[in-house]
């Protein structure tokens, strides 16, 4: 009790061996000092009213209104508690119920008296005798944040804050100073390491740690609690979002995964988590066998049938026909889980299968339906497997019917190798679709037991199946009953067209004052041929003396990619 003795006898209250660490003025130290008097007298609440009166004597009830902010101080710091719920709606109106409130000493102030300081006394400093010790270190400094994160406001750091964040720091170079003498480091710093991981994304990712750790679904694993954790305002929550997007570090490496939940507004809302293969690098760095390290990636690139094909865009970057976009998103709801669980509990579906279905996107070529599959592949979560059905009869002459089956069966092959099930894309796939003929030619024969070859590799496809082309008026009648879905994307209208434009315009290039986007987007052209237009016209412009880009520089490409139209698409009257 050394150092309450001394708070009460010393003489000048700034000579006090817890002054320093207070943090306040003399008069909110003398308030303190009040306090613990009438504490060892039994007396645990006691009005602010009651305390100026006997403490400081004023002379009338305009002086007393001027210790009020010492209160207000104190609360903040956190060294007094409250004792009458306050709505702190404004300055002026806060300190006015603070007259006739109660207050108590806080817990924090009196570990305070009896430790001498506001650290924690900490065990002496020892290397890491393995992984659990690291991890119960660092999931300390995580619950501190935690803790810390309802005090964060948008004007500045309240004192209760900062002093939590200065024990934030303590542990922190408590925990580099044991790594400094542990020999073999543990594999989340050598993680930390491979992935190149800021402060920020070390703090996130050890928080999904944690909650693996403790084995439950809670607020923790939620997009806003996250970023909490790493921001100190508003416009830094805002900018932090970028960490757990579908481009950040943590989701593109697989540190972390998510799942999506629609909720009643309408929306989604993402949970997150920490993947079980990473889970087990960290706890079982040494027992990873070859087979689990074996990537789809890699086992694509040693044969010569699929490319390989990580999606990085979303629905909400793909400007899409809104009776399209409503299609699609009718069909992510039904690939739900709790959907297909219910699907199974009623045995439509068999339980030993996971998501299957068998799409067809058909339309004119560049109205984005190769891009849209990789958007909704990744909606769920899927790398692609992209197979050019236009080069089938070049690379097969003569064994056509054996090789289809082998994309078959090498699809199923990489399933089992990788324990993963991307999606299939089969890409122009007009002529494996196309309605069978009934001349005799041996060519005929060849082509109508080729497309009967598949249409039984899709009858007992399980997966997912996309198949793109550009003519559905010839579809077979045999190959549309075994669709699922059968999805149209129809040439741009002229609001869609716009937004195409400002999407894929160059974003840090010079234009000229009087650029007119709606001038180019009137003119009917499909998503790819305005990717091809930006891309020829910017060529142009970049080898200019001096690089601008007008709205004339797109008429005369647009003239160019409308003179060269192959499909039977091409503008009349055309006038610039």
């Amino acid at each position: 009790m050394q150092y309450l003795i001394d708070f009460l006898q010393v003489g000048n209250i700034n000579k006090a061996k817890i002054y320093p660490f207070l943090k306040c003025s003399k008069e909110e130290a003398l308030i303190l000092r009040y306090l613990c008097r009438e504490f060892l007298k039994g007396e645990h609440e006691i009005a602010c009213l009651d305390v100026i009166n006997a403490l400081f004597s004023p002379k009338n009830e305009v002086e007393i209104l001027q210790y009020l902010p010492y209160f207000k101080n104190l609360l903040d710091t956190g060294w007094i508690a409250q004792h009458i719920f306050l709505k702190t709606i404004s300055q002026e109106e806060l300190l006015l119920e603070l007259l006739n409130m109660t207050i108590s000493l806080s817990t924090s102030f009196l570990k305070l008296l009896e430790e001498g300081g506001i650290n924690p006394k900490l065990p002496k400093i020892a290397p890491y005798n393995d992984h659990l010790e690291y991890l119960k270190d660092q999931f300390a400094c995580i619950e501190l944040l935690h803790s810390l994160s309802p005090h964060k406001k948008d004007s500045h750091a309240s004192p209760l804050l900062k002093k939590g964040m200065q024990k934030y720091k303590l542990l922190q170079e408590r925990i580099q100073e044991r790594l400094e003498l542990t020999k073999e480091k543990p594999s989340l710093e050598s993680m930390f390491k491979e992935f190149n991981l800021n402060a920020q994304e070390k703090i996130i990712f050890l928080a999904l740690v944690r909650e693996e750790y403790l084995g439950k679904e809670s607020e923790g694993r939620e997009l806003s609690t996250l970023i909490n954790l790493v921001s100190m305002n508003d416009y830094e929550r805002m900018k932090n979002r970028s960490l757990l997007d579908d481009r950040s570090r943590l989701v593109e490496k697989g540190l972390v995964d998510y799942d999506e939940i629609l909720n009643p507004f309408g929306g989604v809302s993402r949970t997150f988590f920490v993947p079980d293969v990473i889970l087990k690098k960290i706890t079982h760095p040494q027992a990873q066998s070859k087979k689990e390290r074996i990537s789809l990636e890699s086992l694509v690139q040693e044969q010569e049938i699929f490319e390989f094909l990580r999606p990085k865009v979303t629905l909400n970057d793909v400007v899409l026909n809104t009776s399209t976009k409503e299609t699609l998103e009718v069909l992510l709801k039904q690939m739900d889980s709790k959907v297909l669980q219910r699907l199974k509990d009623w045995g439509i579906k068999d339980k030993k299968r996971g998501i299957d279905a068998k799409i067809i996107f058909y339309g004119a070529a560049g109205t984005g339906k190769t891009m849209t599959a990789l958007a909704l592949a990744k909606s769920l979560k899927k790398p692609v497997l992209s197979f050019d059905c236009s080069k089938i009869l070049s690379m097969y002459v003569g064994e056509s019917e054996k090789n289809v089956r082998k994309i078959f069966e090498s699809y199923k092959e990489l399933c089992v190798s990788s324990k993963q099930n991307p999606i299939l894309l089969l890409d122009e796939a007009d002529q494996f679709l196309s309605t069978r003929t009934t001349s005799g030619s041996g060519a005929d024969k060849m082509h109508n037991q080729m497309q009967n070859i598949f249409l039984e590799q899709i009858e007992k496809f399980d997966g997912i199946l996309i198949a793109t082309t550009n003519l559905l008026e010839t579809l077979d009648t045999a190959f549309s009953r075994r669709f699922n879905y059968k999805i149209e994307f129809k040439r741009p209208n002229f609001e869609e067209r716009v937004r195409l434009w400002e999407k894929l315009l160059p974003k840090n290039a010079p234009f000229q004052k009087d650029f007119n986007i709606k001038k180019l987007a009137e003119f009917n052209l499909s998503g790819g041929q305005i990717a091809l237009v930006v891309k020829n016209t910017a060529y142009n412009i970049a080898s200019a003396k001096n690089p601008e880009f007008s709205t004339q520089s797109f008429l005369e490409e647009i003239k160019r990619e409308l003179k060269s139209n192959f499909d039977g698409a091409r503008e009349m009257g055309f006038h610039i």
